[in-house]
């Protein structure tokens, strides 16, 4: 099974306790969870939301972002990215990747930029940290917002910080796959103490206090409406899993590094490229293991070396389908997917494997032994 939870007796333990509590909404777990979450992240504020995808919104929202305006983003990312500026009214200008980081070109986005370009998304694909330092340089220089998603990315660092904290905001994913798992879920970080309070109310219809404030032992507290907002807060059922789950996360973190390096090790002398190492003053957060295939060396594409391996119960993923090959965007925004070379490249030749601190050495070695029994079979004689 691709992306397995690894979902132990604390946690479960955790949702037990909730369930009993009668108190299941958001309330005093989510506080606490956005607690240890800005304490891990250095951030001074750490607000806890329904997805990864709603704190892009919420951050597009009080960005100011709307028609007319332009927000570049990386073709080699999940659609929520892209998604998120057009549900403002605003254009997505699709960026090409580094072909072997597969990381936002900085030097692209430079290129892409008009006097309509008002923020940048920078995505760390896979936990790899994007160049933050000519990133950071070029909003800078031009009056833009950034705006980091880290759905990959909780434990990444890049020169001592995590990321999520260059930008005006950064947004984490706690989805089923993901590195920490609250099953669906998502965080958003902050310095700036006016957008922490926007987006607290923001994500809950715009009230003015939340339902754990207003039925609290302290007695009923009526609410206000202070402006229309939306129903993307987290629950206590959520936060029970997320609390254990990043008491794990340097531990877990540690497995996979050890995982991704046997990879390495394995995979050398396939024809294939394995994932460029991690930077000088960086630390990869080793989300997803993704190979590049060597398509010329090989008698079959990616989907039909994918399914071999699913017919040896070894799961395992695309990421990504760039954007702009998706019917919405191709034929809106990228109708000659040339201008996006390294993306374009990227979606017929990419692989991801099982990656996962629950994966045992028997899986592992599963894992070598099917890609190179599948590859020596489609390889070029």
């Amino acid at each position: 099974m691709f992306g397995r939870p690894d979902i132990r007796e604390e946690e479960i333990a955790e949702v037990v306790d909730t369930l009993r509590s009668g108190w299941l909404g958001t309330g005093p777990k989510v506080s606490a969870f956005e607690r240890d979450f800005a304490a891990y992240t250095a951030s001074a504020h750490a607000l806890a939301l329904a997805s990864c995808t709603a704190g892009l919104q919420l951050s597009m929202h009080v960005a100011g972002i709307g028609p007319g305006d332009e927000v570049i983003v990386p073709s080699m990312t999940f659609a929520a990215t892209a998604n998120a500026v057009v549900q403002r009214g605003a254009t997505p200008v699709l960026a090409d990747v580094d072909p072997r980081t597969c990381n936002l070109d900085p030097a692209d986005v430079e290129q892409r930029m008009t006097s309509r370009t008002r923020a940048i998304i920078p995505v760390h694909f896979a936990g790899r940290p994007c160049d933050m330092g000519r990133l950071g340089d070029l909003a800078r220089r031009n009056d833009l917002t950034m705006i980091e998603d880290c759905a990959h990315a909780i434990e990444a660092l890049w020169d001592g910080r995590h990321v999520g904290t260059f930008g005006a905001a950064g947004v984490f994913s706690f989805y089923v796959t993901k590195n920490v798992v609250t099953a669906e879920g998502g965080m958003l970080i902050t310095a700036d103490p006016e957008i922490a309070a926007r987006v607290k109310r923001l994500a809950l219809h715009g009230l003015s206090a939340d339902a754990w404030e207003r039925f609290s032992d302290r007695g009923y507290r009526h609410y206000e409406v202070v402006e229309p907002g939306y129903k993307m807060n987290m629950t206590d059922m959520q936060a029970a899993l997320g609390i254990h789950q990043l008491a794990r996360v340097e531990s877990n973190l540690v497995r996979r590094q050890e995982v991704w390096a046997r990879y390495d090790l394995a995979f050398a002398d396939l024809p294939l490229d394995v994932p460029a190492p991690e930077e000088p003053g960086t630390r990869h957060a080793r989300h997803l293991y993704t190979v590049l295939l060597q398509l010329d060396e090989l008698t079959a594409g990616r989907d039909e070396i994918m399914a071999a391996l699913h017919r040896q119960r070894i799961g395992c993923g695309v990421h990504y389908r760039a954007v702009h090959r998706h019917p919405y965007y191709r034929d809106m925004f990228v109708p000659d997917p040339r201008t996006l070379p390294n993306a374009d490249d990227i979606s017929d030749r990419t692989l991801s494997l099982p990656l996962g601190s629950g994966l045992s050495d028997g899986d592992v070695a599963d894992v070598i032994d099917a890609l190179r029994r599948t590859l020596a079979h489609y390889r070029r004689r």
